[in-house]
Order: C-alpha cells, then structure tokens, then sequence
C-alpha cells in the first residue's frame, strides 16, 4: 500500500519526486506540484483508499452471510441497481442536487439485493440466490442500456465512463460526501461481524444457536448496500474489488474467521483500488482509463487463481506428510523386519498378505497367538 501510495503521489505529470512531497504538501497552493498533489492526488488516493476498503468489506459481508465465495455485488444486482439509480436521472435530465446521489444509489440497491433475495426464498440455497443475482443484474443492466440509448452523445460519454468506475476528476468533496455513510456502516460491521461466523454453520445451526437467520441475512445485505451504495454513486462500479478482496484475506488467514477476516478484507480492497489507480491514470496518458477496467483485469483471474489453491489446501492438510489415501502410515513401516519375524512369515501362509493390508498384530503377543492358531491348523490339514 505504501508504494501505491507513494507512486499515485508522485508519478505523472509533474512528476514530483519522493524526497519532495513532503515540500509539496506543506506549499498547498504556493506552487503548482503542491497544488497538483493536495488538490488532484491526494484526494483521488483517499477517495480510491476508501472505496476499495468499503467494496471489499461488502463483498465479505455478502460472502459470509450466503455462504457462497462468489456471491459478490456484481452478481447479486447491488452495484446494477446502484448504477441504475444514478444514471436514470441523468438521461432523463432530471435536475438533482449531489447530495441526493448516494439517497438514489442506496435505493437502487435496495431494489436489485431484495429482488435477489425475495427471489431466491431469503436466501435459503447460495447457489440458488447466486443464479437469481446473475438474473436480476442482467435485467438491471439491459435497463442501463435501454438508458444509453436514449441519452444523447454527451450523457453517453458519461454514462459509459461512469459505469466503467472512474476516480477522475473527483476532488475532497466527493470525498467528504461518504463520511456519513462510513460512521452509520462501521459501527454496524462491527456488530455484524459475529454473526457472519454463526451463519457460516447453515439455517438450522444458527437458529439452534438463537440467531434468525432470515432476519441477519437481510441485515447483512442491508449494511453491504450502505457500504457499496455511496461509493457507487461517486466511483460507478469498481468491479470485482469484493470477489478479490475477501479472497486475499482468507489466503493470508486461512484459519481465522469472520472477524478477523473483516479488516483484512478492507485493507485488501483498499490496496487493490490504489493498485490499479495506478496504471489506470499513466498507462495510456494523456488519456486516462477507467480503475474498474483494471480490478477487473487483473481481479478475475487472481480470483480463480486463489478459489483453485484454496480448493487444494484441505487436501492437503488432510493428508500429511508420511500417510497414504487409507490414512496414516502405520507405526515402523518402511523398516527392514527381523530376520526371525520373515522366517515366521514365510512359514504361516497368508501371513504376508495380511501384512501388506495393514495387519501387524505379528509384532504383539495376540499377534504371536494368531500365527501359532494358524500354523496348528496348518499341521492338522496335513
């Protein structure tokens, strides 16, 4: 996060060297790096820093509560529904004040995560509300290009970079406009976090264990909306922050949980947003490329890479070094046996298959007995 950091500060044009941003950010506006910094970098970093903490957050939040890995906002029609209720007023030439975005960003989340849930019974199969998310944001989506249709070709810039996810040109208001939402949503993360272990366990464990299931599963999806909704409404929708973020956490974590998972997955997020801020403002300059274009592009596929090494790991931590498929390797195997004992071996017969199925009762005295019951029969046959 630090080289992030420091490279979202310093590279671009001008370009200001480490050992002068400190300078940079004493003059403020004395001197055009100072105001390029205060005005234009710092709160683009701030903005991308929050952002991305609250998108991986949320995407741990929704995870955790549907018990699905890949139930992320993209999928469950929160960031579509968000989108939606920004850009329609916009395509309609409907005058609002900026104040009222996040308001209609919420709403529009609201609307596509409770059509999911209703849809999918509250919840009660995550595959069924993950399939039912795919649904509902498709649906959302084809009604944001029925708006880019009619929008005229200025809105369409907009509207389309918008959808993209886009930290250009925001400045310390857009950043101060989520401060209200963070102290209403962290306080209810706090809360919210034990209750995401309990889920973990199913419906029925958690309502032995007092929780209402239904009732948390809508709370929860209730506080990824405030989180996601107003970052939405200024950013548009950072993709696949909140499937990559909680992935991250569980790597480096694998055997905490829901608590510890929750900073962690934030403070994944907000690297992952300022990661790619990077490249999105110098990799094609003077043109600036969307943020959301790059969390994609480098977010999915290091997201199926970390669902396949962590779908390996329980193997291999069930099987330790030294066992085979059929459990543990018995105890002094894989050592030369005595001379007297391989003598007593080839007399009995069926001795040394009994041995190779695991059966070393030879070296016990009930094993000894088993050899003598047997080599008497032996005798008697003949």
């Amino acid at each position: 996060m630090c080289a992030a950091s420091a490279c979202a500060l310093s590279l671009g044009t001008p370009y200001v060297p480490l050992h002068r941003l400190p300078g940079a950010l004493a003059d403020g506006d004395g001197t055009l790096a100072g105001i390029v910094v205060t005005e234009l970098r710092v709160p683009r970093l701030v903005l991308a820093l929050v952002a991305g903490a609250c998108l991986g957050a949320a995407g741990l939040v929704l995870q955790e509560a549907l018990r699905n890995p890949l139930a992320v906002p993209e999928m469950l029609g929160v960031s579509s529904g968000a989108a939606l209720g920004v850009a329609a007023p916009l395509v309609l030439a409907v005058s609002l004040p900026a104040a009222l975005q996040p308001l209609l960003a919420i709403g529009g989340a609201a609307l596509g995560g409770g059509l999911t849930l209703l849809a999918a019974g509250l919840g009660r199969s995550p595959s069924a509300v993950l399939l039912t998310g795919a649904a509902v944001a498709a649906a959302l989506q084809a009604a944001l290009l029925v708006l880019m249709v009619m929008a005229d070709q200025l809105d369409l810039q907009l509207i389309y970079r918008y959808l993209l996810g886009s930290l250009s040109t925001r400045t310390w208001d857009d950043v101060t406009g989520l401060w209200p939402w963070l102290l209403v949503a962290v306080p209810a993360l706090v809360l919210c976090a034990p209750v995401l272990s309990v889920l973990r366990l199913g419906d029925e464990d958690a309502e032995a264990l007092g929780v209402r299931a239904q009732r948390a599963r809508l709370a929860a999806l209730a506080i990824a909306i405030v989180l996601i909704a107003p970052v939405t409404a200024v950013c548009g929708p950072v993709a696949w922050v909140g499937f990559l973020a909680p992935h991250l956490a569980r790597c480096f974590h694998p055997a905490a949980g829901a608590v510890r998972w929750l900073p962690w997955s934030a403070a994944w997020g907000a690297v992952v947003v300022a990661v790619a801020d990077v490249p999105a403002r110098l990799a094609l300059a003077p043109v600036e490329t969307p943020v959301g274009a790059w969390t994609a592009l480098l977010g999915v596929p290091a997201g199926v890479a970390l669902l396949r090494w962590g779908n390996r790991r329980p193997s291999a931590r069930r099987r330790p070094a030294g066992s085979t498929a059929s459990g543990p390797a018995p105890k002094g195997a894989g050592s030369a046996p005595s001379s007297t004992a391989e003598k007593e071996r080839e007399r009995v017969p069926g001795a040394r298959d009994r041995v190779r199925r695991g059966d070393h009762g030879s070296d016990s005295a009930s094993g000894r007995s088993a050899f003598r019951g047997e080599s008497t029969e032996a005798e008697e046959a003949r």
